[in-house]
């Protein structure tokens, strides 16, 4: 069922069709329905395009995530509607694809003089450049996964954790598709990196002022859609930055490679597609903490 984008108070109908409204001399013949809890416009964004929806989803407007995530991208019983479901199967497929150049180009800026090959993979390096290709196209698969499954086993599963601490508030949700088109939506400032076609940057910042975007999308769109608050939906972000920590540190353990992980911070280390994101999760977490104690002394 549909919701006010403002007030999030369920209605029937988003607008009203008259006769006539395909035919040009007539107008669209198309009225919003006003919502009768808050007055306004129960979705505005029906009536605009998708560069007005991308810039608002930058600008991290809640009104915008509703409107995806209840009104437009999923139906009742946690269904995709049949329309959008090929774009989310291609959107999710481009961010994948973005993740392995940002995380290739990343390692491949920060050579290491000291290696046979001058960069930081080492062996690997000496490949061909389809196998290289093909295995950071692996451990940023598995590394996604990873964050996709855990978030949904916490948000969806009757055995996980937060059933328990939340008495079942967001087991009972039971929206795992749901959830991971939520991520998957939040997470399109990855596609900012294309600039670097354009222009020439600095990787290992635009990496962390990228995965400072990403962790604040993906708070804001586990918050709205299980409304289930920002101390909660930042637990689920690290958790599922936690697990695609571990799957990437697994998989380059597995190759001899787990120091491309280094520290994931400023210090020129290297950093697979999850660590960037890690760490500002990690910073805004002991931000909050730093800032609740100061409250708190006040």
């Amino acid at each position: 069922m549909p919701i006010c984008i403002e007030c999030r108070h369920p209605v029937k109908t988003l607008w009203t069709k008259y006769s006539g409204a395909g035919d040009p001399s007539s107008g669209h013949n198309i009225r919003l329905t006003v919502c009768k809890n808050c007055g306004r416009f129960c979705d505005k964004y029906v009536e605009h395009d998708f560069v007005v929806l991308f810039i608002d989803l930058v600008l991290i407007k809640p009104q915008v995530y509703r409107h995806l995530l209840h009104n437009t991208l999923m139906r009742e019983g946690d269904q995709f509607d049949g329309n959008v479901q090929p774009s989310i199967i291609r959107l999710g497929t481009l961010l994948l694809l973005f993740d392995v150049y940002l995380t290739w180009a990343r390692v491949e800026k920060q050579a290491t003089p000291d290696t046979p090959s001058g960069s930081n993979l080492g062996s690997l390096a000496q490949q061909p450049i389809v196998l290289q290709y093909l295995f950071f196209l692996i451990l940023c698969t598995l590394s996604t996964l990873a964050f996709h499954l855990s978030i949904r086993f916490l948000t969806s599963s009757a055995y996980s954790p937060l059933a328990v601490l939340g008495g079942g508030r967001l087991a009972r949700s039971a929206r795992p598709n749901s959830v991971s088109t939520a991520l998957l939506v939040s997470s399109s400032t990855k596609l900012f990196p294309i600039l670097m076609v354009v222009w020439d940057y600095d990787v290992p910042a635009a990496a962390r002022s990228l995965g400072w975007a990403v962790v604040a999308n993906n708070v804001e769109a586990l918050a709205i859609l299980l409304d289930c608050g920002y101390p909660a939906a930042l637990l689920l972000a690290a958790a599922g930055a936690t697990a695609r920590w571990l799957v990437a540190r697994a998989v380059l353990a597995v190759v001899g490679l787990d120091g491309l992980l280094g520290d994931g911070g400023g210090g020129g280390g290297g950093g697979t597609a999850g660590a960037d994101e890690g760490m500002a999760l990690w910073s805004l977490l002991v931000y909050a903490r730093e800032w609740a104690a100061r409250l708190a002394l006040v």
